[in-house]
């Protein structure tokens, strides 16, 4: 009941159209693990066609390694990135839930209200 009363006050249900008109032929997943720090591969991974960032792993001051291209940013809600340079206008973050005070959050994000 609670999924369903939140997915009512969300404007949107579907991807953004131009979201929905890429083609994935060369996708690829960065986590956050640190491994590619040092490894100057940033301008291969902006060439993919859909870049997804997992947690919070930061881009600004490491685009040489990482890149400076997100498509789409996942992450469970307390790993959201706090800084708002993470969250390229045209970018899509989305908020993997699965516990209830996650619910809590998404609710409060909505709502505009503090937890």
């Amino acid at each position: 009941d609670k999924l369903k009363d939140l997915l009512e006050l969300l404007p949107e249900h579907d991807l953004p159209e131009d979201l929905k008109s890429k083609h994935c032929k060369r996708c690829v997943v960065v986590g956050s693990g640190g491994i590619l720090h040092g490894s100057e591969l940033g301008h291969l991974l902006n060439q993919f066609d859909i870049v997804i960032r997992l947690n919070d792993a930061p881009v600004q001051g490491y685009t040489d390694h990482v890149g400076n291209k997100t498509t789409i940013r996942m992450t469970y809600p307390e790993g959201a990135p706090l800084s708002e340079h993470e969250y390229p206008p045209a970018s899509l973050f989305v908020a993997v839930l699965f516990k209830s005070v996650d619910f809590n959050w998404l609710q409060a994000m909505v709502k505009n209200e503090t937890l």
